[in-house]
C-alpha cells in the first residue's frame, strides 16, 4: 500500500514539474509581397556595436546551418536575403500577426507578375490581411528578421519568448536552442541548386 502511495506521489510530482516548466511558443509573420520562390542566397547584417557576449558566432552558425540545409547559399555580394536578429533580455511588448500558415499560403498563392516598370508584383488574395496580436507576457525574446535585399523590407520574422541570462553557463546553449526553434518555422526550401 505504501509503495503504491509513493508511486502515485512520485508520478504527481513528475507531472506537476512538467507543467511548471515554461514551454515557449515560437511564432512567425511574413510579408505577402515576399517573392519567396526567388530567394537563393543570404548574408548576415553585421552588428554595429561590439559583441561582448559572443552572440554573433552563435547566431550566424545556427541560422547559417539551417538556411544551408534548406538549399540557400551564403553570399556576401548582393544576396537575395539579409538576415538580422535582436535579443531582448528584459520583458518586452511585441506585435505579431495572425496569418495563414506560410507553406499553405505559398502553395495556394504566390503568383507573381511584372508591372509596367518591370518590378515583380503579386496579386493579393482576399484573406491577405495583417490582423495584429500583441505579446507582452515574456521575460525576454529572440527575434530573427529575414529582409528582401532588393526591396529593403522584412519578408519574414520569427520570434520566441525566452529568458536569456548572459551570466549563466547555459547562455550559449539557450541562445542556440531558441534560434533553432525560430528557424524551424522558416520552412522555405530553395529547390534550385546552382
Amino acid at each position: 500500500m505504501k509503495r503504491n502511495l509513493l508511486v502515485v506521489i512520485g508520478l504527481g510530482l513528475l507531472i506537476s514539474s512538467c507543467f511548471s516548466q515554461k514551454d515557449y511558443v515560437t511564432e512567425y509573420d511574413y510579408n505577402y509581397q515576399g517573392t519567396f520562390k526567388n530567394y537563393k542566397t543570404f548574408a548576415f547584417v553585421r552588428p554595429d556595436v561590439e559583441d561582448t557576449l559572443l552572440v554573433t558566432p552563435i547566431m550566424t552558425s545556427t541560422i547559417g546551418a539551417r538556411l544551408g540545409s534548406q538549399g540557400f547559399r551564403e553570399f556576401t555580394n548582393n544576396p537575395d536575403m539579409l538576415v538580422s536578429y535582436k535579443i531582448f533580455l528584459d520583458s518586452i511588448r511585441y506585435r505579431g500577426y495572425v496569418q495563414p500558415e506560410l507553406d499553405y499560403w505559398l502553395q495556394r498563392t504566390g503568383y507573381t507578375y511584372r508591372d509596367e516598370n518591370g518590378d515583380l508584383k503579386k496579386e493579393q488574395e482576399k484573406d491577405e490581411t495583417y490582423n495584429q496580436v500583441k505579446y507582452s507576457q515574456n521575460n525576454g525574446m529572440l527575434v530573427i528578421y529575414v529582409i528582401d535585399n532588393k526591396g529593403g523590407n522584412t519578408i519574414w520574422q520569427g520570434y520566441t519568448a525566452a529568458a536569456f541570462d548572459p551570466g549563466s553557463p547555459d547562455f550559449q546553449a539557450d541562445l542556440t536552442r531558441a534560434a533553432y526553434r525560430v528557424m524551424n518555422e522558416f520552412k522555405i526550401v530553395n529547390k534550385t541548386q546552382d
